[in-house]
């Protein structure tokens, strides 16, 4: 409902730039022109005290109410009595309400407040404004006085400056002044404050995921990856589940990929079925990208669990009573500008994770959370078409759940269109329009407000730093008519929190002893590292078994030449003493024949018998 009442308004805004201009063109700049200087003034060195100052601002207010209402309107301002009749009576609500600040029509009327519905929250707002005009500050306010009716709030704090809502504001003649112009009865107020970072990068209490808790879907939107890649990713999940792989960080799920597409893992690979090594190759390049632009520091154990954001907490409230605030998580994000892709990643898995985790509560007299993204251009840098479908179904869906959303930024052109048609509230600071597509932004802005007085083409120009152009959802789910406003003044400081203050503060956070050291869980990658070792070792021991197995073979083979070689030997050796043998005997009766031929004796008998033959002739 809440949605559809905002859209219908848009297309009667063409007939609203033209029909009053001369109402708008006797709207005096002067009047919030001195303002700029009053924000900051809080920093001002003063020798007043708190007590002094505290009790002023609650009578200041109601004196000057009766006598400033009637005047200005039909003197200087560009709406008439009417019309700033018809503001007073569109921003009072019954229930609990934020206030915002006061009208301003010329000068500012304490008594016509533009407040909204603190139950209305869930149909999410947009803080915009070029930088300088005060939209820190706005968000800063909002979330104190949200924090104040004990309903948690989350912030990111990209340049550091948001930090003093957990530090009391410190009072000036300034501040008193601006408060008890816009019928602020202002007190310094410390909120209470949970500081965190993004795996422990900066200060803070480090927040991380692990890969599988953040699921295929949404870290292929976040990848860019086509539908056939998308489910090829789904598949190595499934993977990994049923192969006892956890995938806890991103080089987990390196390593599962570079797995698959080498020679380990060809049979894996196989038995999944529908994945390509050349998809595989293609996630794999995208996860490295990723991983290169700082997303391996979020990606770990323990995970968060986004229940802790939810927590409230005791401190003295404004009167100096006990209250119940809600606790303010405020998410430190230094040099987050050079890393889109981790900011917009975290975002996008803490809104899924407290969509999964909460229960249905439709609307509430108040919600559970509200989320404020400052700098929420950097929400949609250079994100996918898939990305911002996500991001506009999570917004349009999570209002049921409980959680407001408010995105804060320069200009409404920051947001996508479909995200921004979610968006219920309204707070325009300044815009500038010193070029062509200034001056496009300013005509595209002014069209989605509701029909008015107001020449907004001027007046979005003319407004003084704390000034803003409103409408909210009231609490019958209507647009409330468009006030010019000079925003309430926070109660915290303006300035960030010291240093030595913040590094207490996180030292002291009963959530150190939960997330402050990261856990040492074995993943996928040291898993299939082992698996890796085992099958270089499994190789190297049947390489070796093999070797081992030639050199027995070798060495047998040796063997059996070995002994054939001695056999060959012996025979040869055999069969040499053989013959020697013979060779001596026979060498030994020839000697003795010779012996016996040679001897005396012999010679005797052969004369003998020579003769005895020659005589017998």
């Amino acid at each position: 409902m809440a949605e559809n009442n905002t859209e219908q308004p848009a297309d009667e805004t063409p007939a609203a730039g033209q029909e009053t201009p001369e109402l708008a063109k006797a709207t005096t700049p002067t009047a919030p022109a001195p303002e700029p200087a009053e924000e900051p003034a809080e920093t001002t060195e003063t020798t007043e005290t708190t007590e002094p100052a505290a009790p002023q601002a609650p009578q200041a207010p109601q004196a000057p109410q009766t006598p400033q209402t009637p005047a200005a309107p039909a003197s200087t301002g560009p709406l008439s009595q009417k019309a700033v009749d018809a503001v007073r009576a569109g921003y009072t609500f019954e229930g609990t309400t934020l206030d915002i600040g006061a009208l301003v029509n010329g000068d500012p009327l304490a008594d016509v407040q533009v407040r909204i519905p603190l139950g209305m929250l869930n149909r999410h707002g947009l803080i915009a404004g070029a930088t300088g005009t005060g939209k820190t500050k706005t968000l800063q306010g909002l979330a104190e006085q949200i924090a104040a009716n004990g309903v948690p709030v989350f912030a990111a704090d990209i340049k550091g400056d948001l930090s003093g809502l957990a530090v009391a504001g410190t009072p000036s003649d300034k501040l008193t002044a601006r408060t008890q112009g816009i019928g602020q009865d202002w007190h310094p107020v410390a909120t209470p404050t949970e500081f965190f970072s993004l795996g422990g990068v900066g200060q803070g209490v480090p927040l991380r995921a692990t890969v599988e808790g953040f699921g295929p879907t949404l870290l292929a939107r976040v990848l860019d990856l086509n539908e056939t890649q998308e489910s090829s990713l789904g598949l190595v999940f499934h993977h990994a589940k049923q192969n006892d792989l956890p995938l806890i960080t991103l080089d987990d799920l390196r390593t599962l990929l570079a797995w698959l597409t080498g020679d380990e893992g060809k049979a894996d690979l196989k038995g999944i079925g529908g994945l390509s090594p050349q998809t595989a190759g293609v996630i794999l390049r995208e996860i490295v990208n990723f991983a290169g632009q700082g997303a391996d520091v979020f990606f770990g154990q323990p995970a968060v669990e986004v229940t802790d954001f939810l927590r409230t907490s005791t401190a003295p409230g404004p009167d100096g009573a006990t209250t119940e605030f809600g606790v303010v998580s405020m998410l430190e994000v230094p040099g987050v500008q050079d890393r889109p892709a981790v900011f917009s990643t975290f975002l996008m898995y803490l809104l899924t994770e407290l969509f999964r985790a909460l229960p249905e509560v439709g609307d509430q007299d108040k919600p559970k959370l509200v989320f404020f993204f400052d700098e929420a251009h950097l929400l949609f840098k250079g994100a996918s078409k898939n990305f911002v479908e996500t991001i506009t179904q999570t917004v349009r869906l999570i209002r049921s759940k409980g959680v407001g959303i408010f995105f804060v930024t320069q200009t409404p052109k920051d947001v996508p269109g479909d995200v921004l048609g979610q968006l219920g509230s309204r707070i325009q600071h300044a815009l500038r329009a010193h070029t062509p597509d200034d001056a496009k932004a300013l005509k595209a802005t002014v069209s989605t407000y509701p029909t008015s007085e107001y020449d907004l083409g001027e007046v979005l120009t003319q407004l003084g730093t704390g000034e803003a152009i409103v409408t909210v959802i009231n609490d019958k789910g209507a647009p409330t008519p468009v006030a010019w406003t000079r925003v309430r003044a926070p109660q915290g400081s303006m300035n960030p929190m010291p240093a030595d203050a913040m590094a207490q503060a996180i030292a002291a956070s009963p959530l150190q002893a939960k997330y402050g050291a990261p856990a040492q869980t074995e993943g996928a990658a040291a898993k299939l590292q082992g698996r890796i070792d085992a099958a270089s070792q499994a190789a190297a021991d049947a390489a070796a078994a093999k070797q081992a197995d030639a050199d027995a073979k070798a060495a047998d083979r040796a063997e059996r030449e070995r002994q054939r070689d001695e056999a060959a030997r012996e025979r040869e050796s055999r069969s040499t003493s053989r013959s020697g043998s013979r060779t001596s005997k026979e060498h030994g009766v020839a000697d003795v024949i010779d012996d016996v031929v040679k001897s005396r004796t012999f010679q005797t008998v052969v004369r003998e018998v020579i003769r005895g033959l020659f005589k017998k002739k």
